[in-house]
């Protein structure tokens, strides 16, 4: 029979393969599906862990998703390793893409580049304070901040579709949900001729960098895990749990904010009530296969984009519905909380012996 039994440790080898494990499960399982659903396990396979590598283009689409789940997760590490659960950064990332498309509303054919600076501050400003509503109701009256961010999440998608749907809608639309296409002005620069991607990108991968400078070699990087693992030491070496709670939840909500501010004035180029793609809820699962550590996450967003892009491409190459993104988003974080269980436990063979 096998038994779990408790490492005197963590162990640092799980810690780092498993995830490696988690993601050759889902594989496996992502197998089993694919031939459940009549289809060729191979050709599923290829569609999601291939196809989306297979050409410049692709790889250029493949940056275009990992750059808002990357700096979504960035926030979340800082939230989570602060002991600060904060579920509802896709309502952060709608609320900042709300005010990003407010401000890029204002511009005329006169207004000048500078604008996309403005547009970037709106959007962070708008997931900070999203954010902020979810630190006063836990620092003022203890509300449980996962109840909290994830009710939001749903009045911030009532707010997106209240404007697009109202004084934002376009009146020459043809009487679609959305609002007019932004002006050229406030497009988020590209980084290259014929590709999508953008400097987003570029600003990503800063705020990894800031991020590690931040978590490791700082004091209040230190502050902020030393809160977050042991809040009785925190407080004896005279760190802020109050403090702590704000940065986490400021910091959460404007990388969530930041994230929507490039999407509407990138890819995306006006408001719609598709400006939701989840990316916030998948960024949960993107922070902690990349272990909250920043150069994990970037490893992480990569494969969870492809997840994105598999999806898309399933759907119109294998006739499977878009939905299966999600299932390989849950598998993966499904073997991922079991897988570390090895993290603390250890597997031992034990021969149960015959009573007579």
């Amino acid at each position: 029979m096998l038994k779990l039994e408790p490492r005197p440790q963590a162990s640092p080898f799980w810690s780092i393969a498993s995830p490696l494990l988690a993601l050759v499960i889902t594989v496996v399982l992502g197998v089993i599906l694919f031939a459940a659903l009549g289809k060729d396990p191979v050709k599923g396979l290829a569609v999601f862990f291939w196809e989306p590598l297979s050409s410049p283009y692709r790889l250029g689409e493949l940056m275009v998703k990992a750059t808002p789940l990357l700096l979504i997760a960035l926030g979340l590490a800082v939230c989570f390793r602060s002991n600060v659960w904060n579920i509802g950064a896709e309502g952060q990332f709608i609320i900042g893409a709300v005010l990003a498309g407010g401000v890029a509303l204002l511009a005329g054919k006169d207004t000048s580049r500078w604008i996309v600076l403005a547009i970037l501050l709106a959007g962070v400003l708008g997931g900070m304070a999203w954010a902020g509503l979810t630190a006063v109701l836990r620092d003022r009256f203890n509300a449980n901040e996962i109840l909290v961010s994830l009710m939001l999440v749903y009045v911030a998608t009532q707010v997106l579709t209240w404007l697009v749907f109202g004084p934002w809608k376009d009146p020459a639309g043809y009487n679609f949900p959305q609002t007019k296409t932004f002006e050229a002005v406030t497009q988020i620069p590209r980084l290259m001729q014929g590709s999508r991607v953008s400097i987003g990108l570029v600003i990503a991968l800063a705020a990894a960098a800031a991020l590690w400078i931040f978590l490791f070699r700082t004091r209040a990087g230190f502050a902020q895990q030393v809160g977050g693992l042991a809040p009785a030491a925190a407080r004896y070496a005279g760190f802020s749990s109050r403090k702590a709670l704000w940065i986490a939840l400021l910091v959460s909500g404007g990388a969530a904010g930041l994230a929507g501010a490039l999407e509407v004035a990138g890819p995306i180029g006006q408001l719609t009530p598709y400006v939701p793609a989840g990316y916030g809820f998948a960024a949960i699962i993107v922070a902690f296969v990349g272990r909250l550590h920043p150069v994990g996450m970037i490893f992480s967003a990569i494969l969870m984009s492809m997840f994105y892009i598999g999806g898309e491409l399933a759907q119109s190459r294998l006739g499977l519905p878009k939905s299966l993104t999600g299932v390989f988003q849950g598998l993966l974080l499904f073997t991922l909380l079991a897988c570390d269980t090895l993290i603390a436990y250890r597997i031992r063979f034990q021969i149960a012996s015959a009573r007579g």
